[in-house]
């Protein structure tokens, strides 16, 4: 018996959109920046208010909020733009800050061989 069906999910070039727009990979960032936030921020709140089971319920419902409003940013952000778009967006505004250096040349303008007429010629060796 043979196998003259592919998969199609075999021959992606790219993560397919899973919620919103977004991939599985971009969720878990969402997911994982999220949890990162509310958590702590949720059981503190929830220790002052004195009923610290209370903050994983706040905790859990500021995820989902921030999972929904994030991926409905990405989806505008990324739509009618190229594969890896805002990745590339982002690279290049942190290089303007001075926070991360891209590996593309971001400057615009004439360029030469940064030679000088009067610069001597090297010396070959032979």
């Amino acid at each position: 018996m043979s196998n003259d069906h592919e998969i199609l999910a075999d021959r992606l070039n790219a993560e397919p959109a899973i919620f919103k727009g977004c991939s599985s990979s971009e969720l878990g960032m969402i997911v994982g920046l999220a949890i990162v936030i509310w958590l702590p921020l949720s059981l503190l709140l929830a220790w002052l208010l004195g009923a610290i089971t209370m903050g994983f319920g706040i905790a859990g419902v500021g995820v989902v909020a921030t999972v929904v409003a994030l991926a409905t940013l990405f989806q505008r952000i990324k739509r009618g733009r190229p594969e890896g778009y805002y990745q590339q967006w982002l690279r290049i505004r942190l290089q303007t800050m001075g926070l991360y250096r891209t590996p593309w040349v971001l400057r615009s303008g004439s360029w030469d061989i940064g030679r000088t007429h009067y610069a001597p010629l090297p010396t070959r060796n032979r």
